[in-house]
């Protein structure tokens, strides 16, 4: 008897892992804009991921945001998906939606807002911890770039 709870897992798992490789060998807004008015550069010195996120704001809200970096194919898709999450958001809004990805990963949650959804494809870096650190170094980058902070972020100087 084949059983169709394990089947369906196991076609879920393989289109999130192609979800992943997706973004990762196509991913949306890398490039390095003329003239962000935010940025902030993230660092993961344990795979040598590292990121940098250019965030254009016009009145709180994001008119734009890319990427450009090198990493890991969870690192290159997981930036890529939160260009496109906190993209034409207000700050306050991109600032939840960064905080509902960190409570994804810490606490086993699933996203609630339908801008979040693509990150489910990263949901079994969970029962990897060290690699939770490439999922979100990208939206740690953009929070602090949000915040306006320019300091380097460090994937060792924080929880996830």
């Amino acid at each position: 008897m084949i059983d169709t709870a394990d089947n369906s897992a196991t076609e879920l798992q393989s289109i999130y892992r192609q979800r992943v490789l997706d973004y990762s060998r196509n991913p949306h807004n890398f490039y390095r804009p003329a003239s962000p008015d935010r940025q902030a550069t993230g660092f993961n010195p344990l795979c040598g991921d590292k990121v940098t996120v250019y965030i254009n704001t016009v009145e709180d809200q994001v008119e734009s945001v890319a990427f450009e970096g090198t990493g890991c194919a969870i690192c290159i898709s997981s930036a890529s998906m939160m260009t496109d999450a906190i993209n034409q958001k207000s700050v306050g809004n991109a600032l939840q939606l960064i905080a509902d990805i960190k409570t994804m990963f810490s606490e086993g949650t699933e996203p609630e807002d339908p801008s979040l959804q693509e990150m489910l494809a990263l949901t079994n870096v969970r029962s990897y911890p060290s690699r939770i650190k490439c999922a979100t170094l990208a939206w740690n980058t953009a929070e602090a770039a949000l915040k306006g902070d320019s300091s380097q972020v460090s994937t060792e100087d924080q929880d996830n």
